[in-house]
């Protein structure tokens, strides 16, 4: 306005306003990065994008659109009911600039999020931020070593311990926890499989390679799209050709029947010969 490039009437006609200074073309529906962008807009790009806004600057996937922006600052700041605000002490170490906007980094911002999470949110959450950056846990681990005072830190350490970047969606996380709450060996994920020459066959969700055995979620479009089922038919005769145990998962049987899941599971492990 000050440039003359918009007017008072052009904001009232032809743009939405989302915080005080900060509008949008009308009709823009603003997804988590949006909104992270437009919260520290609001800051005077002053705050630190953190939590969920910073890991979806980040790149992660499988956040939903609707979770309020959060910004952390050195001091007490308000802030409208729309965005989360909270007093933090970052070191320099813990902030980076991704796309013109400040953030927590990959290692901080897993920090925050392994503790102030529901346990399996966390766990999901961390997998796909690990997935997205390539974080290595064993960097969250020198965060939590250097604010070992913090809250939640018990609880981050123990979602650390299952964390897995190798996943690829939530659901392939809650099929992994599944198996390891009821004892079975941690697979590992995204597996790749090789035949005798190796030549290669498949990448798979995860599995065991030194027992054959490998586990598949399969969303809802190996189901609907009849070329994906095709591929799957041939690839799964593909891999049991070549000596391997195949259990497929789907959302209603990961949901409904998670004892189903656990047991086909077991006992493709029994069959092949695995101790654990």
């Amino acid at each position: 306005m000050a440039s003359g490039r918009v007017t008072a009437h052009d904001l009232r006609c032809r743009f939405d306003r989302i915080h005080r200074n900060v509008y949008v073309s009308k009709g823009t529906v603003l997804d988590a990065v949006g909104r992270a962008h437009a919260s520290w807009l609001w800051s005077g790009r002053k705050g630190v994008l953190a939590g969920m806004s910073a890991a979806a600057v980040h790149g992660t996937r499988w956040i939903d659109d609707e979770v309020p922006p959060e910004l952390a600052f050195g001091a007490h700041v308000r802030a409208p009911k729309a965005i989360l605000v909270r007093k933090a002490d970052l070191a320099a170490h813990e902030v980076c600039t991704i796309g013109g906007l400040i953030v927590t980094t990959p290692a901080r911002t897993a920090f925050d999020l392994g503790r102030a999470l529901v346990f399996d949110h966390a766990v999901e959450t961390l997998d796909a931020l690990c997935n997205a950056t390539g974080l290595p846990v064993t960097d969250v681990f020198d965060v939590a070593a250097s604010r070992g005072a913090a809250r939640g830190v018990a609880q981050l350490r123990r979602v650390l311990a299952v964390v897995d970047g190798g996943a690829e969606s939530p659901p392939e996380t809650r099929t992994r926890l599944l198996l390891v709450r009821h004892g079975l060996p941690a697979p590992e994920t995204q597996l790749i499989i090789r035949d005798g020459s190796g030549r290669f066959l498949a990448r798979a969700d995860m599995g065991w390679g030194r027992w054959k055995v490998i586990v598949e979620y399969d969303g809802e479009h190996h189901w609907t799209d009849r070329r994906q089922r095709a591929r799957d038919i041939d690839r799964y005769a593909v891999l049991e050709e070549n000596g391997w145990r195949v259990v497929r998962v789907g959302a209603v049987l990961l949901r409904e029947r998670p004892h189903i899941v656990v047991e086909r599971v077991r006992r493709a492990l029994d069959a092949a010969g695995a101790r654990w």
